[in-house]
């Protein structure tokens, strides 16, 4: 039986459908990115804060989302590319069975970070509305541009704001 804040997730997520083809974006200035850290496929767990100095896009997917199926591939490609530059792609799969998400993934070698997330605690410090969302958080860790939904054009739009994140100065250690 699913859990209440799993139900809850779920309903949100079929409210916004229409949204996750259409590929909204927004800019989310300044805001801190939250504290995650979820577990690898083989246990090990991974904190966001530790890609602190990178550019990171932290992409939220499921395996029964249609768009999730176009924007997963994308942004490994992505990843593959601009990875050397300071990109770490983070992928957080909010499947509540495991199985599933290890079934989307057959058959893919994903370069980009994968992690998991089944009791869906990542999207709600993210504040995610739909499937498949994005944000992409500068060097020093805060939230720049946020994306529901995957389309061409959203590629688009994380090419040009990874490059100007990318081009932004690291920030200096504390010390």
């Amino acid at each position: 039986m699913r859990s209440a804040a799993v139900r809850e997730w779920s309903v949100r997520l079929v409210a916004v459908v229409a949204v996750a083809s259409i590929g909204h974006v927004a800019v989310a200035a300044g805001r801190r990115a939250p504290a995650v850290a979820l577990p690898l496929a083989d246990g090990t767990v991974k904190r966001l804060a530790d890609l602190r100095g990178s550019v990171v896009l932290v992409d939220f997917w499921a395996s029964w989302c249609g768009p999730c199926k176009e924007s997963f591939p994308a942004l490994d490609g992505l990843y593959r590319e601009l990875h050397a530059r300071g990109l770490e792609v983070v992928a957080i799969n909010v499947d509540e069975r495991r199985r599933d998400a290890e079934a989307f993934l057959a058959g893919r070698s994903p370069a980009m970070t994968v992690l998991f997330d089944p009791k869906g605690v990542a999207p709600r410090l993210f504040n995610v509305r739909a499937m498949p969302s994005s944000a992409l958080i500068d060097r020093a860790g805060n939230i720049r541009f946020t994306h529901e939904g995957y389309s061409a054009k959203t590629l688009e739009s994380y090419r040009r704001e990874i490059a100007t994140l990318l081009t932004e100065p690291s920030p200096k250690p504390i010390g």
